[in-house]
């Protein structure tokens, strides 16, 4: 780009950002901390996905900000702005990595709950887009991320320097923590687990939170000390790629529970396979559980919500549960 245009990319980057932090504002996830807010008006998101692809019949379409004609950049940049995930990372034809939906990262953010001094590991460097946020919010020494993919923590290096920042960007199995960089008084994750590594604990502080995506939800947790953890799901759901690493296939996907398929789901009533919450219920116990108990224990249970349910870890088991961890639903997890 010449000069005159990388003025004017700033300038409308500006104004879509300004736009961005509106409908955030808007769904209240600054008011717990308005720190946030600043941070979300100040780090340009354009700087970390300079490219990213968007579904068509035939697979994906990139944009690129170096793409030729001013129609296709405008579009590029309106997509950076947008509240929506970005596909950033396709590999035969498989989406291994992404932009999560700016909203949904700033109430993940803001559930976090961090405090000036915090030390803060995410797993999952993504673009890097989240670890700036963290960093501008609590300083880059505090900051630490963490990608099996040496490709992925490299364009992350890249646009975290593009935006001025600079936390530790370690390639490594985020399943395993980064014990060189502990203790941690915040562990979050923008990949989905199966279960909660019992290394993450170990390098924690205690009453430190973790925070992470597992069966289509977030599950919060307060660290008690080395061995023991507890929290509920949140309301929202959430949808991310999968964890990589220690041991895990990567492959654990949502296709079992999709509406109209497949032996899995076959003989469930439409109206519970189209409902949201049920699909949760079924990622949560489809180790355990065959489906046509799990929709008996859904109907008999009221259609619980997301918050109804939990995650316990103890020493080297991890179980879900609904209502009561010591109750007569529990499930272990992998």
């Amino acid at each position: 780009m010449g000069a005159v245009e990388s003025v004017d990319v700033v300038r409308a980057a500006a104004a879509a950002r300004a736009g961005l932090v509106h409908v955030i504002e808007a769904s209240g996830a600054f008011a717990h901390d308005p720190a946030w807010r600043e941070a979300f008006a100040e780090v340009p998101r354009h700087l970390f996905v300079p490219y990213y692809f968007v579904g068509t019949e035939d697979g994906y379409e990139r944009l690129w900000g170096e793409d030729p004609g001013p129609r296709r950049r405008a579009r590029w940049l309106r997509g950076a702005y947008a509240d929506e995930p970005l596909a950033t990372r396709v590999r035969d034809g498989e989406l291994i990595s992404s932009s999560s939906q700016p909203s949904l990262m700033a109430q993940m953010l803001a559930e976090l709950d961090v405090r000036d001094g915090d030390a803060v590991l995410e797993i999952g460097a993504g673009t890097g887009y989240n670890a700036a946020l963290l960093a501008h919010r609590l300083g880059d020494e505090l900051v630490t991320t963490v990608d099996l993919d040496p490709e992925i923590t490299e364009s992350a290096r890249r646009h975290l320097a593009a935006a001025g920042r600079r936390p530790t960007v370690v390639t490594g199995d985020g399943a395993r923590g980064c014990p060189e960089r502990a203790p941690y008084d915040r562990i979050i994750a923008t990949c989905t687990l199966e279960t909660v590594p019992p290394e993450w604990l170990g390098q924690c502080r205690p009453g430190a939170r973790i925070l992470a995506p597992m069966a289509t939800g977030l599950i919060l947790l307060d660290v008690q000390d080395r061995e023991r953890a507890e929290g509920r799901f949140l309301h929202t759901p959430a949808y991310f790629v999968p964890l990589r690493g220690g041991g895990r296939s990567g492959e654990r996907g949502g296709e079992r529970w999709q509406p109209g398929g497949g032996p899995f789901t076959g003989g469930l009533p439409r109206r519970a396979l189209h409902s949201e919450l049920f699909r949760f219920l079924l990622e949560l116990t489809r180790d355990v559980l065959d489906p046509h108990e799990a929709l008996a224990l859904w109907q008999r249970e009221g259609r619980p919500a997301r918050e109804r349910f939990g995650v316990t870890v103890s020493g080297s088991d991890v179980w879900a549960w609904l209502d009561d961890p010591t109750g007569p639903y529990a499930w272990p997890l992998p």
